[in-house]
């Protein structure tokens, strides 16, 4: 049976004053289908064809790239801003006192590997914070909806904890200077202001309750308080480094134990998302690091936060196949194995310092080799993958894409 069947489209439009006329043309037979498209448009020279590719580029790429970017992507930055400061205590800190070789060693590296690692590190977050402000200027919607997301509201720490980070391992200011008491206040009073917010609503509302929004991203939050509390410790703000210390410490023994009993757990976690289970352990070693500022010391309560976090690190480490699906693909979450393993690492210094043994040492190179490859890794990765930085498919690639809506 033959059956003919024919539609013709005529659509016209106008690109730089000359009109393009498109004809479609379709024709069934049967079963089967032929689609014919004919563009009928004046010649245009190659230069006026290459301006107007660049001038529609130019107006996509902006809006596109600011509306698939979120606060994520500052794993990147606190992933650089951990290994600068794991540099300075090495390279920049005086070891007039230590007697082990490789801790001499490293100290005696050119003072010019660390100022390119800062100066790396303090480039890469500034362009993030560029892009993130435009973000919150142009599409305050979708900041507004990563508030409301239960895992995308703990990575508005990020900014700033990189910013904390950098503040402390600065190579031209001395903690006790002016500058560094505002840029302290600068960066420090957004965490406690998100602390007020997300802190309360864990016991206060109840969609929010912890055990209905609990993940392992929830401890960047306390992450956050460790890392403030270590800069005012350095300042001499003994008093504000406890404040901010017992904030974070006491949410994190009630986040850690709602976790342990997987109240929601990995189940509100997709799987590509998974490296954030490392956060387990950058919560202990960063308040085993802390601790040491405020006590002066690497005393037994450092020993016993790091012994922690030793433990949870080799607990995730021999579950590989946890981390099986999000390994398969590129993606910036993979930024989120660098940093609690360069806290980890610097931890094991600190220890090695303290108690001068040899196992101590041999832990502490280990870590420290590991930091390095995970970090040098992502960096040559994200390098060779840029274009899956910021996949087209989706606006949020290292969140879930159905963002929960205040109810009303």
């Amino acid at each position: 049976m033959y059956i003919q069947h024919q539609v013709e489209f005529l659509v016209s439009t106008k690109t730089l004053n000359s009109p393009i006329n498109i004809f479609l043309h379709m024709e069934h037979r049967g079963s089967h289908s032929e689609i014919e498209l004919v563009m009928d448009t004046p010649s245009i020279s190659p230069a006026e064809s290459h301006r107007s590719v660049v001038i529609i580029a130019a107006k996509r790429s902006v809006p596109s790239i600011l509306t698939r970017f979120h606060a994520g992507y500052f794993r990147i930055s606190l992933s650089l801003g951990g290994q600068a400061l794991l540099w300075r205590t090495f390279i920049m800190e005086p070891t007039d006192h230590d007697t082990n070789a490789i801790r001499r060693l490293l100290h005696n590296l050119p003072h010019t590997v660390f100022l390119i690692l800062w100066s790396f590190a303090l480039f890469a977050q500034t362009v993030l914070s560029v892009i993130y402000a435009l973000r919150c200027f142009f599409y305050f919607h979708m900041v507004k909806a990563e508030f409301l997301h239960h895992v995308g509201v703990n990575y508005l720490f990020a900014p700033w904890i990189s910013w904390l980070l950098l503040l402390q391992s600065a190579p031209f200011l001395a903690p006790k200077t002016p500058s560094y008491l505002v840029l302290w206040w600068v960066f420090a009073l957004p965490v406690v202001a998100l602390d007020v917010k997300i802190y309360g609503q864990w016991f206060t509302k109840g969609k929010k309750f912890l055990c209905a929004v609990a993940n392992p991203t929830s401890q960047i939050s306390v992450i956050g308080n460790l890392v403030g509390a270590q800069a005012a410790a350095k300042m001499g703000w003994r008093e504000t480094a406890v404040c901010l210390f017992s904030l974070g410490m006491v949410h994190y023994l009630v986040l850690f134990v709602t976790l342990y009993q997987r109240y929601s757990g990995s189940e509100r976690i997709p799987a590509m998302l998974r490296p954030v289970f490392f956060l387990f352990f950058a919560a202990p070693s960063m308040a085993s690091l802390a601790w040491e500022s405020i006590d002066g010391n690497f005393g037994t309560g450092s020993k016993m936060l790091f012994f922690l976090s030793l433990f949870l690190f080799t607990s995730l480490v021999f579950r590989p196949n946890l981390f099986k699906k999000s390994m398969r693909r590129f993606n910036v979450a993979w930024w989120a194995y660098s940093y609690p393993v360069t806290i980890l690492a610097q931890a094991s210094a600190e220890y090695a310092q303290e108690v001068k043994g040899g196992i101590a040492h041999v832990l502490m190179v280990i870590l420290l080799a590991l930091s390095v490859m995970i970090a040098l890794g992502l960096v040559l990765f994200t390098l060779f993958n840029t274009k899956m930085l910021l996949p087209d498919h989706e606006s949020m690639p290292s969140l879930p894409l159905h963002l929960p809506r205040r109810s009303s």
